[in-house]
């Protein structure tokens, strides 16, 4: 049995710029944050000779192509392992709620599969496999921010080269800020967001288009992300907290379908009560609303007066883990 564990993530800036429709032509640049709620992957051998697999649903199959799950099949596609293996999963919060799960998913099993040959691999190797599986085998429109956050952790910076080269660079920021956004920002859940895929089918499509409304909005986006790190460089949470608003409206002129009309009155009521400035995470129609807080126990008053329940959690450093083999 070996086990990994592998960081959802939330997006603080340039996010929607690491598609290839908008880097291919301009280069991208996304900060992310690696969370300390996780995706747990296991995988042991057994005894019968097919594959055993657990998720939010149960397979037992005889072949890797009759495996239904379109990951789980990839991957083992890559990596023929089996048969006479069982998977397992485990969330700490569940997928469809825009905080990279997908990706997550993807580097952690691939993570175990490396494990499990006893191949070394790089978080760099890690995440582009992973890219592979997601966008170049299952034609997903994703980018490449929730694959590199979950292999790297830590708060980083990705800027992307139009051939799609990725450069890796920590946030570097003092102890003080770190502790300041763990203190300050804070994340309540909206509901279910299950229209990400074609959120972010429709910005590859209008981008491919040369849809200049659609490209302004990316590009404005990609230019806030670079102050941001410039904001959060300096200790200033204050113009990261107005940066943060100022993302979530740019954010919101790539699609009508990004908010919805009870998330847009819980972002104003956070406001009103003492956020500087939030926006939602992943694509947008739901998922989790992420706020900075000059008063923290104001907003969550509110929140809950509207019955946003909030998930606590501070940031994961280590990225794409080993934890147990026997």
């Amino acid at each position: 049995m070996l086990i990994t564990r592998t960081p959802l993530r939330i997006s603080i800036g340039g996010g929607g710029t690491d598609l290839a429709s908008y880097y291919s032509r301009n280069g991208g640049f996304v900060i992310s944050a690696a969370i300390d709620k996780h995706v747990y992957i296991g995988i042991n051998r057994t005894f019968t000779d097919d594959y055993f697999l657990k998720y939010a649903s149960l397979e037992r199959v005889r072949t890797v192509d009759e495996i239904d799950h379109p990951i789980i099949r990839s991957a083992l596609q890559l990596h023929p392992i089996g048969p006479s293996l069982e998977i397992v999963s485990l969330a700490d919060i569940p997928a469809g709620t825009g905080l990279g799960s997908s990706g997550t998913f993807t580097v952690g099993l691939l993570r175990a599969l490396h494990a499990h040959k006893r191949e070394p691999v790089t978080a760099g190797d890690l995440a582009e496999e992973a890219c592979h599986v997601e966008i170049d085998m299952l034609g997903r429109p994703s980018g490449k921010q929730d694959q590199y956050i979950a292999s790297f952790g830590g708060i980083t910076c990705f800027e992307i080269e139009p051939d799609g080269r990725v450069h890796v660079s920590p946030l570097s920021i003092s102890t003080a800020t770190l502790h300041d956004l763990e203190e300050h920002l804070l994340m309540f859940f909206t509901g279910y967001s299950r229209r990400a895929e074609e959120l972010l089918d429709d910005q590859r499509r209008r981008t491919d288009a040369g849809d200049e409304s659609m490209i302004d909005a990316l590009r404005a986006v990609e230019q806030v992300g670079v102050r941001i790190r410039t904001a959060l460089e300096e200790g200033d949470t204050a113009a990261f907290g107005t940066l943060m608003h100022e993302h979530w409206l740019r954010k919101r002129e790539r699609s009508q379908g990004m908010s919805r009309p009870e998330i847009d009155d819980a972002y104003d009521a956070a406001i009103a009560n003492g956020a500087v400035g939030g926006k939602l995470t992943g694509a947008g129609g739901g998922g989790f609303l992420v706020v900075y807080a000059a008063d923290p126990k104001s907003v969550r008053k509110k929140m809950a007066e509207l019955g946003l329940p909030e998930v606590r959690f501070g940031f994961d450093h280590d990225g794409s883990t080993l934890l147990v083999r026997e």
